[in-house]
């Protein structure tokens, strides 16, 4: 169906569909990838490879805004770098196993100059819905000065699981007289040299946030709540995701469970006896349940096990000058950080309710099968498996779109509308 055609002397009356005949139209031959980090750069260099073009919309002023804009200093990729590259282009030989932080984003950098992506940043999408009575996506935008309407056959969510920062209701937050931030704001420890600093949070982010602070000098104490699985970043100098998933071709998850569980005891003690209790379920079981990561030491434990990191239990409620935990004890404090974590942000903006859940914004199909919706809809970077399950979701993706684009790009022509001068 040509869609253009159809929607082209509607639009040109009424471009935002709000019967006031303001803002700009933008009709797309091609998908509207909503997303500029890595996932959406990597659906985008798929479908280009293919010859499908596409447009990108982001709402922040820069490619990987979450790693750009909202990671501490010292953040490195913590699985080896052939496990993070993107599709149609390896990491550089001489970046080291894990790069860096900045490594990381001149990788991305590097990869968007390759595939001539240009993102249209600053630019918010509040509202996408679908058409059924033509057959189309409208996507409606606002930038720093306009309105936009997007119209596009297929629309790829690239928003992610990281989207908007979790900030919890603690008791007494608002009595408590130091800076309360999240990790989104937390670049490195300098400026808390000397202070006593609650952590919140006992994952990676966490984790090595306390390992941040120990290094400016700082004295800090990590909330752990719940259980959690501590694992070595690498075992008999491999890493131990690589490990674990060279075993897997040969054993069952609970066989492999058993192999990670027992070397990480070996090789970092009774993680129990420092106030971190393993789960019931194993490492790789709780992740594929749950998707929640094992935590990969980078040299926490033994900040743990040397006192220089306390920890503690849930908080009960914050006073003035510190915290009352649930096992009665009362801290001072100066500061806390929140590394609490990220969730979707889709329910906000995509009126759709079949294939992303409402309650999570996660796709309602468990990894492999969350890439696909109905109408045209795709996911990537949902799979709570990294980057490399967002390199297998937007190979298939473009794979996807690439055949009904082929039967219908010879009827597209890409259609732009100014500010129309009719009432």
């Amino acid at each position: 169906m040509n869609y253009l055609r159809e929607m082209e002397g509607k639009l040109a009356h009424d471009p935002l569909g709000n019967g006031r005949g303001t803002g700009r139209c933008v009709l797309v031959p091609g998908p509207v990838i909503v997303g500029a980090g890595p996932s959406g750069l990597a659906a985008a260099a798929c479908l280009k490879e293919r010859g499908v073009p596409s447009v990108i919309i982001e709402r922040a002023n820069c490619i990987a805004s979450l790693w750009q804009l909202k990671t501490y200093d010292r953040l490195g990729l913590h699985l080896p770098k052939q496990f993070c590259e993107l599709p149609l282009m390896p990491f550089p030989a001489s970046f080291p196993t894990y790069p860096t932080k900045q490594q990381f984003i001149a990788y991305l950098e590097n990869y968007a100059r390759k595939f001539e992506l240009s993102p249209t940043f600053n630019e918010t999408v509040e509202s996408a819905e679908y058409d059924p009575a033509v057959g189309i996506w409208r996507l409606r935008t606002t930038g720093p000065k306009k309105e936009t309407e997007y119209v596009c056959r297929w629309l790829v969510v690239a928003t992610g699981e990281n989207a908007e920062a979790v900030v919890p209701e603690i008791d007494g937050m608002e009595d408590f007289a130091g800076p309360i931030i999240h990790t989104s704001l937390y670049k490195s420890g300098d400026a808390f040299r000397g202070k006593r600093v609650l952590v919140v949070g006992c994952g990676n982010s966490g984790m090595e946030v306390c390992l941040d602070l120990c290094h400016y000098n700082a004295r800090p104490s990590l909330v752990v709540r719940d259980s959690v699985h501590v694992l070595p970043r690498e075992m008999f100098g491999k890493s131990t995701f690589g490990i674990s998933m060279w075993l897997l071709k040969w054993f069952s998850i609970q066989m492999v469970d058993r192999f990670l569980l027992l070397f990480s005891w070996l090789m970092l003690g009774d993680t129990a006896l420092l106030g971190l209790d393993r789960p019931r379920l194993g490492p790789l079981q709780l992740k594929n349940i749950s998707g929640k990561t094992p935590v990969l030491d980078v040299g926490t434990l033994a900040k743990i096990k040397s006192g220089e990191i306390k920890v503690c239990r849930g908080i009960k409620s914050l006073t003035r000058k510190g915290a009352e935990f649930e096992d009665g004890k009362i801290e001072d404090l100066d500061a806390m950080i929140l590394a609490t974590g990220y969730r979707s942000n889709v329910p906000t903006w995509l009126k759709e309710r079949e294939f992303f859940s409402e309650r999570d914004g996660l796709p309602r199909k468990p990894f492999p099968n969350g890439w696909k919706g109905e109408c045209g809809l795709y996911a990537v970077g949902f799979t709570k498996r990294g980057l490399l399950g967002a390199s297998m979701d937007a190979i298939r993706i473009a794979q996807d779109i690439e055949r009904s684009w082929r039967v219908e790009a010879k009827q597209f022509t890409a259609f732009s509308c100014p500010p129309p001068t009719c009432a």
